[in-house]
């Protein structure tokens, strides 16, 4: 066989355009003449929240509002390619977001353009692990951690000995001593469970069941001001997740949510369950693509953290409160990466809520059957029948 002839033998063995489309895990909106929308992927039906049929022939702006005038003024220019960081846009009456959109022109297709929508944590899901300069940083403390702990515990039975001889006017002091040295014993385990490689067996779990527990929690140790409130989809199926891992980091995104929104007029706490399909973590090596099609959603409206610190929040050592130490939503983040899962952080300034959104894998996770439907024929040539 000739080398054209295998060229195009290889071609018609492979998938068409429509098929590939459809099977990406991040929305992909067909956009013709006019940004009225001509197709859209599976991810796109999930992200906005409509099927393709009710979508097709719909204006872009009546679907989606950008904040960015400037984006819409730039998509005027059907042959340029635009690539947007970041993007506040909101979906229907849902809150806004913060969205990667690329445009790109159809070759061939005169003021046809795709629009792929991104949303940050996908981004996350299809990177590779932290990165060496974080792993370094994580693995630090298990390496000093036994050298200082020595130290501390001579320190404190020093300390223990004094408060024997001590007058009484005294003893504050060695107490003072020992509940430093207690203080910095407790944070050097709490470094060591960032460095700590060991993950907790997964299981399957129920969702809302550990939610609930979480919340229980959460409310006998006090926050009597804070409503809670629940927004649950009771038919998601059950987590493959470490049960006291999925607790603990509920937990911590609990008192953080209660502890920002405590000094709002009305604090509230909202709890959001939903299927969200399109999120794909791929795994170092050979591993299959998991994906994260369940999301917990932990909003409060607090006044949210300094803007200096939002791209650095789950980093070990940055926290936004006056005696934190910064190891809270590091160990959150280690947790839940540990899971398999992915969580992200947004603010949304027009209403005043900020987000935490944890993505988890199933229990049994089977790839959705994903079409692309077009209203007649689409920029490939293909006519595909809804």
């Amino acid at each position: 066989m000739t080398l054209t002839g295998a060229i195009g033998e290889a071609v018609r063995a492979s998938p068409d355009a429509a098929r590939q489309i459809a099977s990406l895990p991040y929305a992909v909106i067909m956009l013709r003449p006019g940004h009225r929308i001509a197709a859209v992927n599976g991810a796109g039906e999930q992200l906005l929240g409509q099927g393709a049929r009710r979508l097709m022939g719909k204006a872009l702006k009546s679907v989606i509002d950008f904040g960015e005038t400037r984006l819409l003024a730039m998509m005027e220019d059907t042959d340029v390619q635009i690539n947007a960081r970041d993007m506040a846009a909101r979906i229907g009456k849902s809150d806004a977001r913060r969205l990667h959109v690329i445009v790109s022109p159809v070759a061939g297709w005169e003021g046809w353009q795709t629009l792929t929508l991104i949303e940050p944590a996908e981004v996350e899901a299809l990177e590779e692990g932290g990165g060496d300069h974080q792993e370094a940083a994580l693995r630090a403390p298990e390496i000093l951690a036994h050298e200082i702990k020595n130290p501390l515990a001579g320190i404190r039975g020093a300390a223990q000995l004094l408060a024997r001889k001590a007058k009484p006017a005294d003893r504050a002091l060695t107490s003072l001593i020992a509940d430093e040295v207690d203080r910095i014993a407790a944070l050097i385990d709490q470094m060591q469970s960032l460095s700590s490689r060991s993950t907790q067996p997964a299981t399957p779990v129920n969702l809302h069941g550990a939610i609930r527990r979480a919340r229980a929690v959460l409310e006998a140790g006090g926050h009597d001001g804070v409503r809670i409130r629940e927004e649950f989809d009771p038919s998601l199926p059950k987590v493959f997740v470490s049960a006291d891992a999925l607790a603990q980091v509920l937990l911590n995104l609990l008192t953080n949510a209660a502890e920002a929104c405590g000094e709002s007029e009305k604090p509230t706490v909202t709890l959001h369950t939903r299927f969200a399909s399109g999120i794909l973590l791929r795994q170092a090596g050979d591993g299959a693509p998991i994906r994260l099609p369940i999301e917990i959603r932990v909003t409060d409206n607090g006044p949210g953290v300094d803007p200096a610190l939002r791209d650095h929040i789950f980093e070990p050592f940055v926290s936004s409160k006056k005696q934190g130490q910064g190891l809270g939503l590091a160990l959150v983040r280690k947790l839940v990466r540990d899971m398999n899962g992915r969580i992200t952080h947004e603010r949304d300034e027009l209403r005043g809520l900020t987000h935490f959104r944890l993505r988890l894998p199933m229990v049994e996770t089977r790839r959705r059957s994903a079409t692309i439907t077009t209203a007649d024929k689409d920029p490939t040539g293909r006519e595909n029948k809804a």
